[in-house]
């Protein structure tokens, strides 16, 4: 294959489409009675002094900082003291036609690289990335913070097609978070439709409902807003959808493609998200730096033609259906 530059102007939409997550409160032994909305709200708390102090500050300083109020406004998100169980409820799209980018402006260079996808799909079928994406489902890591601690845990997925409804249900303590090595008839036939949407020139739509039993009362954790106005008058701010709080769609989408496992030191730390550079903000590390990141193995398999190894390929197509911006440097 001749060698080929990266086009300056390429990119990818994704692949893996979700909404945001709605949150509902209700009964577990009712999966299908009344679910009510979550409601984000205020609630205004004194706090203590926690926070590290300067070396060598006086005991009497510290003393008098304790006995000064410190007031805070925050926003607080709980079930009612009538329902024991949370319901995340979210709907995904997966598209497919993965070897056309949504912009490339070179056409040399977009034969290249729908030849090479293609020839991935002809091999893998794209079926350990499609097993992973139901398994990320299926044990609830989209949860996040609101699957810790839970009593039990139960994932109903149903496609909707023109055909009919299939529903699967999971309980979520059956897949471990730290591996993919779960398999069951249900699980499978999940990832063959999401598989089947990867691979069509059409879509697969799925709705996903997760039930969680936390207990009446517990607190419940939407995504956490970004407060980018210095002045704003809470310390801390929920995400809700017309009075319904909510998870980000980028937070679940996260989760979904938490399918990494082939960087150096996953042993240890286990599946981190699809990017580019195996970024991990909570830890304040990237894990793909050492030659391993997207762009290396990306660059060498479109233009010199030298593929990596299997286990990095299917890092590369999930970056790829992650989607984003991987053009090159322009000549000019």
């Amino acid at each position: 294959m001749a060698a080929v530059k990266t086009a300056s102007v390429l990119a990818f939409e994704r692949k893996l489409a979700n909404s945001d997550g709605l949150l509902f409160a209700g009964s577990w032994s009712k999966p299908d009675g009344e679910w009510k909305p979550v409601q984000v709200k205020e609630k205004a708390v004194r706090g203590t002094i926690s926070n590290r102090q300067k070396k060598g500050a006086s005991s009497t300083k510290l003393d008098q900082d304790i006995t000064n109020a410190n007031p805070q406004l925050v926003d607080a998100s709980a079930l009612p003291f009538d329902c024991d169980s949370l319901k995340l409820a979210f709907s995904l799209r997966v598209l497919g036609n993965l070897p056309t980018p949504s912009a490339c402006n070179s056409p040399d260079y977009q034969e290249v690289l729908s030849s090479t996808i293609q020839s991935y799909i002809t091999e893998q079928s794209f079926s350990v990335l499609a097993h992973r994406y139901a398994s990320n489902i299926a044990n609830g890591r989209f949860l996040w913070r609101n699957r810790v601690g839970a009593e039990d845990i139960s994932i109903r997925v149903t496609q909707k097609n023109k055909e009919g409804n299939s529903t699967w249900v999971f309980n979520g303590y059956d897949l471990a978070l730290r591996d993919f090595d779960y398999q069951s008839d249900d699980l499978k036939a999940f990832a063959d439709q999401i598989q089947k949407g990867l691979t069509s020139d059409t879509f697969t739509y799925f709705q996903i409902e997760a039930f969680v039993k936390l207990g009446e009362g517990q607190e419940v954790f939407p995504s956490q807003e970004l407060v980018l106005d210095g002045n704003s008058r809470k310390s801390k701010v929920l995400y809700d959808v017309d009075g319904t709080a909510a998870l980000h769609s980028q937070k679940i989408g996260n989760a979904i493609r938490t399918v990494d496992t082939w960087y150096q030191g996953s042993e240890e730390i286990g599946p981190i998200s699809a990017e580019p550079f195996g970024s991990v903000t909570s830890r304040g590390k990237a894990y793909r730096s050492n030659k391993d990141d997207f762009y290396t193995l990306f660059d060498k398999w479109m233009e010199k033609g030298q593929a990596p190894e299997t286990e990095q390929q299917h890092y590369v197509i999930a970056n790829l259906i992650r989607g984003g911006v991987f053009g090159g440097k322009s000549d000019a």
